[in-house]
C-alpha cells in the first residue's frame, strides 16, 4: 500500500481521503473546478446556500480551514472556470475539506436527489424532456442561470451542453450522497486531475 503524505495539520475526518502524490498546481485547478460544479448542482437543486455549507463545516469540525463567509466565497471564487476567479491557490486540506462538506450536504438532501433522478430515469424511458417535471425544470433554469451568472465563459456555453452537465452531475450527486460519497467524490476528484 503506497504511503500517504500527512499534511501539517490533519483532521480526523479527511482520513478517508488518502493522497499519495501531491497535486501539481494544474491538477489542483481541475479538482477546484470540478468541486465548485457539484456544489452548483447540488445548490441549483436543493437551494442551499453559504449558510448552510458555513453550517456544514461546523459539524464536521472544519471551521479552521473554512471559518467564514468570506473564506468560502474565496475557496469557490477560486475556480479557474469562475467570472473574475481570484489567485486563491485551493490546498490539499481545502480541497478536503470542500469534499466533506458537498458530500455532507448531498447526504441531507438525499431524498430529493433520489427523487430527481428517478424522475430523469422515467422521462428518458418514455423519451421525454426533464423539462417536462416541475421538480427537473426548476433545477435544469437554476442550474444554467447560475452557471451563466457565474461562469467566466457561461454565457457561450450551448444550452443543450449545459443541460447534459447538469444532468450529469445530478446522477453525480446520488453516489455522492451514499455512505460511501467521500472517497467516491475524492477519487473521482484524483482522478480527473490527471
Amino acid at each position: 500500500m503506497p504511503s500517504t503524505i500527512k499534511s501539517p495539520t490533519t483532521n480526523p475526518a479527511w482520513d478517508d481521503l488518502p493522497l499519495t502524490h501531491q497535486p501539481d498546481p494544474v491538477q489542483l485547478d481541475n479538482i477546484k473546478a470540478q468541486l465548485d460544479l457539484v456544489l452548483l448542482s447540488l445548490e441549483a437543486l436543493a437551494g442551499i446556500g453559504s449558510e448552510a455549507m458555513l453550517q456544514a463545516a461546523t459539524e464536521l469540525n472544519l471551521t479552521e480551514v473554512i471559518a467564514d463567509r468570506v473564506s468560502l466565497w474565496r475557496l469557490r471564487q477560486s475556480s479557474p472556470l469562475r467570472k473574475g476567479h481570484g489567485r486563491k491557490r485551493l490546498d490539499v486540506e481545502e480541497a478536503r475539506s470542500l469534499v466533506l462538506i458537498t458530500c455532507h450536504l448531498a447526504k441531507q438532501h438525499q431524498e430529493l436527489i433520489r427523487r430527481a433522478v428517478a424522475l430523469l430515469e422515467q422521462l428518458t424511458e418514455q423519451n421525454k424532456p426533464p423539462h417536462q417535471t416541475a421538480l427537473l425544470g426548476d433545477y435544469l433554469d437554476s442550474f444554467n442561470n447560475m452557471y451563466q451568472e457565474r461562469m467566466d465563459e457561461g454565457d457561450e456555453v450551448p444550452p443543450d451542453q449545459l443541460t447534459h452537465l447538469a444532468l450529469k452531475l445530478l446522477i453525480d450527486l446520488l453516489f455522492y450522497s451514499a455512505p460511501t460519497g467521500t472517497r467516491r467524490l475524492w477519487m473521482a476528484l484524483l482522478d480527473r486531475a490527471r
